[in-house]
């Protein structure tokens, strides 16, 4: 007897990580907004962090950054949070 069965599909093509040429454009356009509007936010919310710190920031980063350094991360990463949010809908 024939065996008709199709051939195997790449995992690729089974995952949805395979995108059509005409959509590219688009999705490229996409990411680039949306990086510069992270970038913007991730400025602006460290212009802020600088502003109503009630102790200098380029001396807190001589003296121990440690600190200094999980305070900005989580906020980094709340934002990080929230435009990836954004992003998936």
């Amino acid at each position: 007897m024939l065996n008709l069965q199709m051939p195997p599909t790449p995992v690729a093509a089974k995952i949805g990580l395979v995108v059509p040429l005409n959509q590219l454009g688009d999705l490229v356009v996409e990411t680039l907004a949306f990086t510069i509007i992270g970038l913007m936010l991730f400025g602006l919310a460290f212009w802020i962090i600088v502003k109503i710190s009630p102790f200098s920031i380029r001396k807190e980063l001589e003296v121990d950054p440690t600190a200094l350094g999980i305070l900005i991360g989580s906020v980094i990463i709340g934002i990080a949070l929230i435009v990836s949010a954004a992003i998936h809908g």
